[in-house]
């Protein structure tokens, strides 16, 4: 096995030396990085006195809502004191820098919510709409609680709340709320990428030193299967490598780099929201098994697609069957994010093939009980064994053949005489 390690230490020191890897794997968490913390350093100092506010509410029954609503939306409101003096007093703050504005509510707030902001920098769109928000849906409180009980107007004025139960076994489960069918897709689809480029990667390696005639010469002093074996870990051990320096990133991004994103703009981040869409250890466990077996199940069939062929555009025709079995999986992840534990989800999510993105997604979304994961997760085990077995047979016979591509019965014949 000496060999073998000597093979996965040259793909993996080739790989995570160049420059590429480095501005690949650096590169967008750093930049990522930077447009969070950024903004917040450059607006710490005057954001503060941007987001005070003073309430002037000539109404006498808009200033409470209007202000605890603002409050949540990251803005300062001070003590009803402060709206007490003189219209040229609030100006004169205002210009000094000692609050961001003033609002003004009137009857037209309450009729056709209609505020005045008086401040010396325009609001940001967010911020404009978050401020305008806060003050229709007050009005709308004010006026519907005068016909009857302010009971549930918040929640209906948020939209409500819809409940799905599900009757029978036939209904596939309640499918996946907005945040779980966002981190189900999104992570999926990184899966898909992920596995697709390190796949392809071996593939490459295989037919650089095949039309290079190096493999001419490590052929003869380590068996074909060997060679094959120490590609696939090295390339493999990159591909864990840059997955296990993002999530480092990531969690670096979300304690610094969040705090600070949150103090400048505590509008663009809603706690329980950031709490639903972060994913559990479990996950990023399942996320990193799917991907580990995954990569063993499709590079194998890349490294005999490479070994087959004697030029990069025989190699680009001859990937495209690999290459759909990934593209399969995409086109049913929709509705195994909306349905996880129905009949269809639960079956394409078997297949070896199409588990590490339709699995993953399937369990973001939830519902998906454990024995199944377990079964999945031994099928794709089982499944790495027999393709290893008939793409390391391809491999030997390929590897030193030259001239046109094989077709199907040769590659039958590779397969039973190797």
């Amino acid at each position: 096995m000496n060999s073998v390690f000597i093979v996965i230490r040259r793909e993996y020191l080739q790989r995570v030396r160049s420059k590429w890897f480095l501005i690949a794997t650096f590169g967008g968490p750093i930049f990522m990085m930077v447009m969070m913390i950024l903004p917040g350093l450059f607006a710490a100092r005057s954001e503060e006195t941007r987001r005070t506010l003073v309430i002037v509410d000539e109404t006498g029954v808009l200033r409470d809502r209007i202000a605890t609503r603002l409050e949540e939306g990251g803005f300062t409101i001070e003590p009803p004191d402060a709206a007490r003096v003189a219209e040229d007093i609030l100006i004169q703050r205002v210009i000094d820098g000692e609050i961001g504005a003033y609002l003004v509510l009137s009857q037209e707030t309450l009729d056709r919510g209609h505020v005045l902001y008086r401040g010396k920098q325009r609001l940001s769109m967010i911020r404009g709409l978050g401020l305008r928000q806060a003050v229709s849906q007050s009005a709308l409180e004010v006026r519907l609680a005068e016909t009857g009980s302010e009971e549930g107007l918040s929640e209906l004025l948020s939209g409500g709340e819809l409940e799905v139960q599900i009757l029978g076994a036939e209904g596939g489960g309640a499918g996946a709320g907005d945040i779980e069918f966002a981190v189900a897709f999104i992570g999926a689809l990184m899966l898909y990428m992920v596995i697709l480029l390190y796949g392809i990667a071996v593939m490459r390696a295989v037919l650089e030193e095949k039309t290079s005639r190096i493999v001419e010469i490590l052929i003869s002093t380590l068996r074909p299967w060997q060679l094959m074996l120490g590609k696939i870990l090295g390339v493999g051990s990159v591909g864990l490598t840059q997955l296990a320096i993002w999530i480092g990133m990531g969690a670096l991004a979300f304690t610094f780099g969040l705090p600070a994103l949150m103090a400048s703009r505590p509008e663009l981040v809603n706690r329980e929201i950031l709490a639903q869409a972060t994913p559990s250890m479990g996950l990023v466990a399942l996320f990193g098994a799917l991907f580990f077996l995954g990569f063993f199940l499709y590079s194998a069939l890349y490294a005999a697609v490479g070994a087959m062929c004697s030029a990069e555009e025989e190699a680009q025709q001859a990937q495209l069957p690999v290459t759909m079995l990934m593209v399969f999986t995409v086109l049913f992840l929709v509705p195994c994010v909306e349905a996880p534990t129905s009949t269809l989800a639960t079956t394409l999510s078997m297949i070896p093939f199409l588990t590490p993105v339709l699995m993953f997604a399937r369990v973001a979304a939830g519902g998906v009980p454990a024995w199944q994961i377990a079964v999945s997760l031994v099928l794709m085990v089982v499944a790495i064994g027999g393709v290893a077995w008939l793409a390391g047979r391809i491999y030997k016979v390929g590897i030193l053949m030259q001239g046109k591509r094989p077709t199907f019965p040769e590659l039958w014949r590779w397969v039973r005489e190797a």
